[in-house]
């Protein structure tokens, strides 16, 4: 983001900004941006620069080089060189060719004067001009700027065609007088920017914002609002407690963002903000209008404002008013309506800068002729209409029209005409011709531009003259690239343009230039901001430190207890939510274990600790415990040796032996014999399953500890099955408890689930009777929310389903929550997990497998199903072809026919033409609606009885395009039937008959004859001619069009339109 004279208020957008955009050319591209800037001559380096020599002093160094060369004629050499001057530390010349270089132009260029002796990868930026000095008329004086990074490669650097040989010669044009020319040279030299390693607020005193995917027009006018301190700080006086969340408040939220933008050290990231507008990830990559992201959300704060000690604020800062008149030339009699803006949209087609704008905003419209004001009791009147304005805001804002709606390709298109503002704009100027005579005139209406650019995360100091110049558009020459030939110089449309001006009014610039700091900002959010900013720096330290340290997880039975049955099923333990010790590499293994003793109460000589292992089957299980040579070790030591992986974690299980009172005692040795396994237990009646206990030894001991510890008796009959694995497929295998568990295959880590032998009396129904079942049931178990494909936002309900269920069965499912006896009328459409929106196509009748298959994005599974209740079965709508069909009538928007059994007809039309009327033999797999509307009309008992010499011809309405010189169709085209012989008068009256258009409107309206998009009017008494044809000959409507502009959209299709901004919270 580049700054440019504080205080700030604009901003930019990638291609367009709001005041000083963001153009960032590579390298190779700036250096033909100087134009005919070109270098002169390479040397060679060999040796390693300094630092001091790239780099110099903070603040630029300016300084004007005056050379007065005599006895200018008489230079022999093809060259000639200045003497050395220094800036900002460094040498440089001015370098000439006195008959040019190769060019019948005067040669200048910047040159480093000790570029030989620089040591090697030396470098240098300079923004500089050259000039040829009018010694007659000063004012005509040539000269030429430009920048360049200077290195070894590109020592010099300037223009080959500066000025014609002959001008410069010529004693007349004041250029070489008495032999001599004077030569200026101004060079400000700057310290180059390293955009890797740039700080933005260490280097301007600002941060910017991080860009989410398309939120640079976002970022640029919430730049523009948060360098307003008036209306910052009223944000900040907002009311918000502390227990509202960002994410779901909008005050809090646009607090905590601008707070951060004050205080912060790096960019700030706007989710929060986006989330509170209830904005999704597809929202953040949809590019949106800027104004109308200013409109929507200044009226949601507006609202938000509301009976708050900060209501009217918006009001007071942005709200004008102006008046709209007609006024009567003849008669006595004027109509005014006033009307309030937040913002103004100025034209910059036809208009070289902001007072032409203004200019063409009041001029005043002539109303005579056919086009005369209907006045209450007076009737048809000469009249003037016009706007002039009663106020303006403090802050005014200035939309421009960078954007215009193209008839012909049907899309918006962007002017890049040159389009100028001053910095100082003065509304008062010829005496308040933009003021209504009863305006207040005493208040001052001078106004400052405040400057600001913003490239998103980076802030950098911008030069005003440079800055401005890049934002007002329009053409830039490069000349010659290649002296001696005579190629055309090279222009190029500026398309970094502004396009959204901010200027504060001088009056009240003290009050809205406000004083904003820390007393302004609620406690709460002072405090949560700051143990925000606190854990942030803490992060970024443990980051920094992290190759010193390694992170140990702890597992123990507690955290085993606690999640299987609840959180997991499969496996022992999620590892993200058992303790984690932060503990130094070089620490001894076993000072972490007394560091273990204070936290946990666990004495050292009770604790024994296990690695875990994963498997191959993708399981993770203890896998051995730690010997006394490992836990002599350092804890880095022993994270390298045990982890194979080179993860940057050491995962261990505690065990734990406990006495009969429950207290911790010395684990037993372990012998070779011994086995560490953990038990589940399964309840087929409440479908529950969780650890029931760890044990070591044989399975006649461990059976008989299993049934007392269960409650069950004694003697009762138990079933075992070990747990084997969980992905892709469930792996559950009886356990005979015959054999021994060495002879089962049975080792450390493993798992057996037991239950009572279930008993085959039909009694007891259960849907799971045993482990495998159950566990089976758990891997495929799968909670969809269903949402309506209306309301594609919002969950209508939950279903809990197995991932291996049919069509057949989800649809079930569905139809009988929903109350519907047909499931067959269920449509299903998958989720995009990308977009966060429904995919365009919906799902087949049973073309889908399973519900997994419904739920796979790609890589990704969702858990959302949108749903739509159809009026006829799916499998019956999907031999038919869906068609648009938009039913028309003349003069009404409803459908209306004049009896049930009128006869219809159907029609194809495309920019406001008929192009086919379909005959009803027509086959339907032959009609396309994805291109054209189809529209379907009764036939007018008219066209019904067709006389032999009656002609159906189409009519379109159209208007003159002036800027193009051609005409422009609009509205809904129809068909007339025309009589032989039947006048243009005639015509016209049928016309008005059959479309109601009143007389005053209509006494408007002109009849032509079109040919090959060329209008011929007709007269009154013109009769009908024989040569009309369906498209390119027809009658046309000439009129004003007064249908509401429609939105500009992409096309047609499904979830492919431009959304409008919504601030949905």
């Amino acid at each position: 983001m580049t700054m440019m004279t504080p205080p700030p208020i604009e901003q930019q957008q990638e291609d367009e900004e709001m005041l000083v955009p963001h153009q960032e050319l590579p390298a190779a591209a700036a250096a033909v941006v100087a134009d005919a800037v070109q270098p002169m001559e390479v040397v060679a380096q060999t040796e390693p620069a300094n630092a001091a020599e790239s780099q110099p002093p903070e603040d630029p160094q300016t300084s004007r080089f005056t050379w007065t060369i005599e006895n200018f004629t008489r230079i022999n050499g093809k060259k000639h060189y200045s003497e050395p001057f220094v800036v900002g530390g460094f040498k440089w010349r001015v370098l000439i060719f006195p008959k040019g270089n190769n060019v019948d132009h005067f040669s200048m260029y910047l040159d480093v004067a000790d570029s030989v002796n620089l040591p090697y990868g030396w470098n240098r930026y300079a923004q500089f001009s050259l000039a040829v000095v009018n010694q007659i008329h000063p004012k005509y004086t040539i000269r030429k700027d430009t920048q360049h990074q200077f290195n070894a490669r590109e020592s010099d650097w300037g223009f080959t065609s500066f000025m014609p040989l002959s001008d410069l010669y010529d004693p007349s044009r004041g250029y070489l007088v008495n032999d001599t020319v004077v030569v200026e040279a101004e060079v400000a030299v700057r310290r180059m920017v390293d955009y890797w390693t740039y700080d933005s607020k260490k280097e301007t005193g600002y941060v910017g914002l991080k860009n989410q995917g398309a939120t640079c027009y976002m970022n640029s006018l919430l730049q523009t609002l948060y360098h307003i301190p008036y209306f910052r700080k009223a944000v900040y006086h907002m009311p918000t407690t502390e227990n509202d969340m960002p994410s779901g408040s909008i005050p809090l939220a646009l607090q905590s963002l601008f707070y951060k933008l004050q205080y912060s050290d790096n960019s700030v990231a706007t989710k929060e903000l986006t989330k509170s507008f209830g904005w999704d990830t597809y929202d953040s990559f949809m590019q949106h209008d800027v104004q109308e992201l200013n409109r929507v959300l200044c009226e949601k704060l507006e609202d938000k404002m509301k009976e708050t000690v900060v209501e009217g604020t918006i009001e007071q800062l942005f709200e004008g008013h102006h008046i709209n008149y007609i006024e009567c030339i003849n008669v006595d009699y004027k109509s005014n309506r006033k009307e309030s803006f937040y913002d103004l949209q100025l034209d910059v087609k036809g208009c070289r800068d902001v007072y032409a704008s203004f200019d063409k905003y009041v001029e005043v419209e002539r109303l005579e002729g056919d086009n005369k004001y209907h006045a209450e009791q007076y009737g048809l009147q000469d009249a003037k209409k016009g706007v002039l304005f009663l106020d303006f805001p403090p802050v005014l804002q200035l939309q421009l029209k960078r954007f215009e709606y193209d008839y012909m390709r049907d899309t918006m298109v962007k002017i890049n005409d040159r389009y100028e503002f001053p910095l100082q704009l003065d509304l008062d100027r010829d005496d308040g011709k933009y003021l209504a005579p009863d305006a207040d005139r005493s208040i001052r209406n001078l106004y400052t531009l405040h400057r600001y650019k913003f490239d998103d995360e980076r802030v950098t100091k911008e030069d005003t003259k440079k800055a401005l110049e890049e934002q007002y558009g329009g053409e830039e020459e490069l000349p010659q690239i290649n002296p001696g030939f005579n190629n055309t110089p090279f222009k190029f449309t500026k398309y970094s343009n502004a396009y959204m001006l901010v200027y504060i009014r001088e009056s009240d610039k003290d009050k809205i230039m406000c004083n904003v700091d820390e007393k302004d900002i609620a406690e709460h959010l002072r405090i949560r901001l700051k143990k925000e900013q606190e854990e942030k720096e803490h992060k970024k330290k443990e980051k920094a430190e992290a190759h010193l340290y390694t992170i140990i997880k702890v597992a123990r039975d507690e955290d085993l207890k606690e999640q299987i049955g609840k959180n997991i099923y499969f496996d022992l333990v999620d590892h993200e939510k058992v303790r984690s010790f932060r503990i130094q590499k070089q620490l001894p293994f076993t000072s972490f274990k007394e560091e273990v003793a204070k936290e946990c109460g666990i004495p050292v000589q009770f604790q024994r600790f296990w690695l875990w292992a994963k498997r191959q089957n993708h399981t993770y299980r203890p896998n051995r415990p730690l010997g006394p040579h490992e836990e002599s070790q350092s804890v880095g030591q022993l994270r390298e040796v045990s982890n194979k992986a080179h993860n940057a974690e050491l995962k261990l299980f505690l065990e734990v032996e406990t006495g009969v009172d429950l207290r911790p005692i010395r684990p037993p040795e372990k012998s070779k014999e011994d086995i560490l396994l953990f038990f589940k237990l399964y309840n087929p009646e409440k479908e529950e399953l969780w650890l029931f206990v760890k044990a070591m030894g044989k399975p006649s001991e461990i059976l008989t500890k299993l049934n007392e510890m269960a409650g069950f008796a004694p003697n009762e009959e138990i079933e075992l099955y070990e747990e084997i694995k969980f992905e892709p497929n469930v792996m559950c295998e009886h356990i005979d408890k015959k054999l021994t568990f060495r002879s089962s295959q049975l080792e450390d880590g493993d798992i057996i689930c037991f239950q009572k032998s279930p008993v085959l009396d039909g009694e007891t129904q259960v849907r799971y009777p045993d482990v495998p079942s159950f566990l089976e049931y758990v891997h495929n178990r799968q909670v969809v929310h269903f949402r309506s494909l209306e309301k594609p936002k919002e969950d209508d309900f939950c279903l809990e389903l197995s991932k291996l269920h049919t069509y057949d069965d989800v649809v079930e499912r569905v139809a009988r929550q929903l109350g519907l006896d047909d499931p067959s009328k269920i449509r299903l459409t998958s989720h995009n997990c990308y977009s966060q929106q429904p995919k365009p196509q919906p799902i087949r009748y049973r073309g889908v497998e399973h519900l997994l298959d419904m739920l796979v994005h790609y890589n990704q599974t969702s858990d959302i199903l949108y749903y739509e209740v159809l009026d006829i079965p799916l499998p019956e709508l999907q031999c038919l072809k869906t068609l648009k069909v938009a039913f028309h009538h003349a003069t009404k928007d409803e459908v209306e026919l004049s009896n049930p059994d009128a006869e219809l007809r159907l029609l194809e039309v495309f920019y406001h033409k008929i192009y086919k009327i379909f005959p009803p033999h027509e086959k339907i797999e032959n009609i396309n609606d994805q291109y054209w509307t189809l529209r379907a009309e009764e036939i007018p008992e008219e066209e019904k009885n067709l006389g032999p010499h009656d002609r159906l011809i189409h009519v379109y309405h159209f208007m003159k395009d002036p800027n193009q010189n051609q005409i422009q169709n609009f509205g809904d085209p129809f068909l007339l039937v025309i009589r032989e012989g039947e006048t243009a008068a005639e015509i016209l009256e049928r016309i008005q008959k059959k479309l109601r258009v009143p007389d005053e409107e209509f006494s408007k309206w002109k009849l032509a004859f079109i040919s090959m998009n060329r209008p011929e009017y007709l007269q009154d008494v013109d009769v009908r001619r024989d040569v009309y044809g369906a498209w390119e000959q027809y009658l046309g409507l000439e009129h004003t069009d007064t249908t509401p502009k429609r939105s500009y959209t992409a096309n047609q299709n499904r979830h492919t339109f431009e959304k409008p901004v919504k601030i949905y919270n």
